[in-house]
């Protein structure tokens, strides 16, 4: 349901069965479908047109490595466009920049689709990533001001949710589209998304940071707010926790098809199946999440999801080390690693939200900006050890989780119970 009045009981508040006939309730689904589908459209267009890169490189006369800058510059673009968008945010509130990023994306995508050469598609690309980011980090930043209580880590389970299922989504969606277009298509079709996007912002999503509630001082207090997050211990605990388990999906994404095409020689369709089905894990793990936030601490379900992504990990690489290469081994660790993962998105999203509720922009853009950029600095290391093997890819994923769980246990303690539902919001750990 939406924010109840001030006089409901906090208690109330947070176990309050919801009536899917109230009005209110129908307007929150609402809003979360719109910030639901603003989180997809990114790893959207990260990954719809790859499928088309050889026909890019073609058609632009580029090589293989410049058609793939392109997609680091719009991962590039939504690391920036996180981190400056969240905490203006807090000063200038959620809406305005929330449409005219929507906007934005729309025209850069444009841009993209007509772009005459490598040189402007990956300038357009790194802006489209800026103002795609705004759906993003604010999408966070909207849940925060609205929900609290149990209500949030539902919430913010479904954004992890989409996150897990959109990255799988786009390559298929993306070779539909190229079986009866051009790469440009692809382009059109997130300017269409970019359109529909805009019109449920306009529609469904208000203000929910009334001037009121804003950071004094201007931007630069807003940017002095960010600075004090990454000063605090417990809070980039978590945020490290969650982009170091980042750096893990990402070295999956990059690596495994290699693994499962070259190494074990099943087709492209078999290896959809295979990312999918490890995908259906993400799923489960995050309907399980809903279902368990509120009767269980998050703080236990992210060190749950912490060790069952870490017992993957290391079974993987024992595996290799022992019994070889092979594909039911390699397919199950990676399941139950992609289980782990499912669980750790919404935990760390949660958690970190709620200790960074003074500063919401703020807080979700150290979430979602690091979260990219240790994604980003892990995708391409798979290939640089190699590809004739798994184990590199094994043995990155096993630091990255082992790094997260440090983190945790160093930094976050989740013992000491901070983010919890039923804290309060002036932790200052």
């Amino acid at each position: 349901m939406v924010s109840p009045s001030p006089s409901t009981p906090a208690a109330a508040r947070a176990t309050a069965p919801a009536d899917s006939t109230d009005p209110s309730h129908r307007t929150a689904v609402a809003l979360v479908a719109v910030l639901a589908a603003l989180t997809a459209v990114a790893p959207l267009a990260t990954d719809m047109y790859v499928p088309g890169f050889p026909a890019m490189g073609d058609t632009l006369g580029a090589s293989s490595s410049a058609v793939q800058l392109t997609m680091t510059a719009f991962l590039a673009g939504l690391v920036v466009g996180q981190l400056l968008i969240g905490p203006l945010s807090d000063s200038l509130g959620r809406r305005g920049l929330l449409l005219s990023g929507t906007a934005a994306f729309t025209v850069f995508s444009v841009a993209c689709a007509i772009a005459p050469n490598i040189g402007v598609l990956t300038g357009a690309r790194f802006l489209q990533g800026v103002s795609g980011a705004a759906g993003m980090v604010l999408a966070r930043a909207v849940l925060t001001d609205r929900f609290q209580g149990a209500e949030l880590p539902r919430y913010f389970a479904v954004l992890s949710q989409i996150m897990g299922v959109a990255p799988v989504a786009a390559p298929v969606l993306g070779g539909v589209i190229l079986a009866v277009s051009t790469w440009r298509a692809v382009f059109v079709v997130l300017t269409v998304m970019g359109g529909l996007l805009l019109l449920g912002v306009i529609r469904k999503v208000p203000e929910t940071l009334p001037p009121e509630r804003r950071h004094p001082g201007g931007i630069t207090n807003t940017f002095r707010a960010m600075g004090a997050l990454l000063g605090r211990r417990t809070f980039m605990g978590y945020v490290l926790v969650l982009a170091f388990i980042s750096a893990a999906l990402f070295a999956y994404i990059s690596g495994s098809s290699f693994v499962f095409e070259n190494l074990h020689g099943v087709s492209a369709t078999t290896y959809s199946l295979i990312f999918a089905s490890n995908a259906v894990a993400m799923l489960i793990a995050g309907a399980a999440f809903s279902q368990l936030a509120g009767r269980v601490r998050l703080n236990n379900l992210l060190v749950g999801a912490v060790a069952v992504a870490a017992v993957g990990a290391l079974a993987q690489v024992l595996l290799v080390l022992t019994v070889g290469e092979t594909l039911a081994g390699t397919w199950i660790t990676l399941f139950i690693t992609a289980g782990g993962i499912g669980m750790v998105f919404p935990s760390t999203l949660s958690i970190g939200q709620a200790l960074g509720r003074n500063a919401p922009g703020a807080a979700s853009a150290l979430l979602g900006g690091l979260q990219f950029l240790f994604g980003a600095l892990a995708a391409p290391l798979v290939g640089v050890f190699g590809e004739g093997s798994s184990l590199p890819m094994a043995v990155i994923m096993l630091i990255a989780v082992a790094a997260a769980g440090v983190a945790l246990v160093g930094l976050a303690r989740p013992w000491e119970g901070q983010g919890e539902p039923t804290a309060t919001a002036t932790e200052t750990a």
